[in-house]
């Protein structure tokens, strides 16, 4: 297949806390781009994501990818499963970049530095972002039939922002989910993306 025009390499960073599935997520976006025809490189770190620790995701695509790493503000589109993570992990984003924040908060029960945001003015600090989108994905998650679903509302929301078709993404949940979890998945996929469009 024919990637659609893209001449450089588009960087997603995708963060949160364990048990927000944003490994999944991650998966999905990949599958999603290399059936769209890209070349892909994915990264992780989720040391202690088992236990509610922060969890960072890297994906790039474009016609030739050689790192799956993404250099300090240079991510095109920043994807946080919650508002505290996003503060963390903002320098990630480049100017202009998408930042989409799933409007909830969860914070990992692992942080024990003075490093991490305050957050009682979590809102205020995202809203510095000129191309922030912030969106309540547990209730559409719940409106879908499943709270567990909140990450693939995100990936619905996601996949009006990137540069390949519907089909990809939906043949990519196909593969991931399991069969009996497929249905709601999608659903909650419809409503992300109908949420942001």
């Amino acid at each position: 297949m024919t990637p659609p025009p893209l001449t450089s390499i588009f960087n997603i960073s995708l963060v949160g806390v364990g048990g927000q599935g944003i490994l999944l997520t991650s998966d999905v976006l990949a599958l999603a781009a290399m059936h769209a025809g890209f070349d892909v490189k994915k990264s992780e770190i989720h040391g202690m994501s088992q236990r509610g620790g922060s969890v960072i995701s890297q994906v790039r695509f474009g016609p030739r990818v050689y790192s799956p790493i993404i250099p300090d503000g240079q991510s095109d589109i920043l994807v946080s499963f919650e508002r505290t993570e996003a503060l963390r992990w903002g320098h990630l984003a480049k100017p202009g970049a998408h930042i989409l924040v799933n409007d909830m908060e969860r914070v990992p029960i692992t942080v024990s530095s003075g490093q991490y945001p305050a957050v009682e003015n979590a809102v205020e600090r995202l809203a510095a972002y000129p191309g922030l989108r912030l969106l309540s994905a547990n209730p559409l998650a719940e409106q879908a039939g499943s709270i567990r679903t909140a990450n693939v509302v995100l990936v619905g929301a996601l996949s009006t922002l990137v540069p390949f078709a519907k089909a990809h993404w939906q043949t990519a949940l196909n593969e991931r989910i399991p069969e009996p979890f497929l249905d709601v998945n999608l659903r909650a996929f419809a409503l992300g993306r109908d949420a942001i469009a």
